[in-house]
C-alpha cells in the first residue's frame, strides 16, 4: 500500500472530530440528566460514535484522493463528445450514483421502518434514481446550451407543489426529505467535480456560472418523482378501496 494515499488524513480526521463532538456532548448531557441508558446500551452508542468517525474520515478521504480526481478526468473527458451522448451518461451515472449514496440508505430503511413495508424500498429507489438521473441530464442540456437555472427550478417548484395537492402528507414528507438526502457527498464530490470540469471544457460556458446549480436540479428532481409516486400509490389505494366497497355491495345484496 501506499502511504502517500494518507496524506493529509490527520487534517480530515480534526475535521470529522470537531463535527462529531458537539453531537457527543450533547448526548452526554442527556443521558446524565434524562435518558439514563444503561452501560450496555451506552457502549454500543459509543462504538457506533467511534465507527461514524472512522469511516467518516477514510469516505472523506477517499473524496479528496479518489472521487474528486476521478470526476475532473472524466468532466475533460467528456466535455468534448456529443451532445446526445452526454445527455444519456449523465443519466446512467446520476441513476447509479443513488446506489452508492449513504444518505439514500439511510432514507429508505426508515421509510420502510415506519411505514412497515407499506412502502417498498426497491420503488422508492427506482423512483429517486430514475429523478436524479433526468436531473444530471438536464443539467447537462443546461449547461452545453447555456440556459438559465431558473428555465428549471421556478417551474419546477411550481409544479411540485401544485402535486402536493393531490400527494397523501405522508409521500409530501419523503418526498422533501428526498430531494435532501440525494445531494449527499457523492453528488457534492464526485459529480460536481464533473460538471465543472464540463464547463470549463465546453467553449462559450463559464465554470462557476455553469458548473455550479447541478446541485439544486438534483434537490428537485427526487421530490418531483416521489410525489409522482405518492400520486399513484393514492389512485391504487382508491381503485382498492372502491373494489372492496364493490365487493361488500355484492355480498349485502346476495
Amino acid at each position: 500500500m501506499n502511504l502517500h494515499i494518507f496524506a493529509g488524513f490527520t487534517e480530515i480526521m480534526l475535521e470529522v472530530f470537531s463535527a462529531l463532538f458537539p453531537l457527543l456532548v450533547l448526548f452526554i448531557i442527556f443521558q446524565l440528566f434524562f435518558l439514563k441508558l444503561s452501560k450496555r446500551k451506552l457502549l454500543d452508542i459509543f462504538i457506533g460514535f467511534f465507527l461514524t468517525f472512522l469511516g467518516l474520515s477514510l469516505f472523506l478521504q477517499g473524496v479528496h484522493i479518489g472521487f474528486l480526481p476521478i470526476g475532473e478526468q472524466m468532466g475533460i473527458e467528456l466535455s468534448s463528445m456529443n451532445l446526445w451522448l452526454l445527455i444519456v451518461i449523465g443519466f446512467i451515472l446520476g441513476f447509479f450514483a443513488i446506489y452508492a449514496e449513504p444518505a439514500v440508505s439511510v432514507l429508505l430503511h426508515q421509510v420502510d421502518e415506519a411505514s412497515g413495508g407499506h412502502i417498498p424500498q426497491k420503488v422508492l429507489l427506482y423512483t429517486i434514481s430514475l429523478g436524479v438521473g433526468l436531473a444530471i441530464s438536464l443539467s447537462m442540456v443546461r449547461i452545453l446550451l447555456g440556459l438559465s437555472l431558473w428555465f428549471f427550478l421556478l417551474p419546477g417548484y411550481i409544479i411540485a407543489l401544485f402535486m402536493v395537492k393531490f400527494t397523501s402528507k405522508t409521500f409530501t414528507s419523503i418526498a422533501f426529505d428526498s430531494g435532501g438526502v440525494a445531494t449527499g457527498p457523492m453528488t457534492a464530490t464526485f459529480l460536481l467535480a464533473l460538471f465543472v470540469e464540463i464547463a470549463s471544457g465546453n467553449e462559450g460556458s463559464d465554470p462557476l456560472l455553469d458548473g455550479f446549480g447541478m446541485v439544486a436540479l438534483v434537490a428537485l428532481a427526487p421530490i418531483l418523482s416521489v410525489l409522482s409516486l405518492g400520486i399513484l400509490f393514492a389512485r391504487k389505494e382508491q381503485k382498492q378501496d372502491v373494489n372492496e366497497i364493490q365487493v361488500q355491495a355484492d355480498r349485502d345484496h346476495r
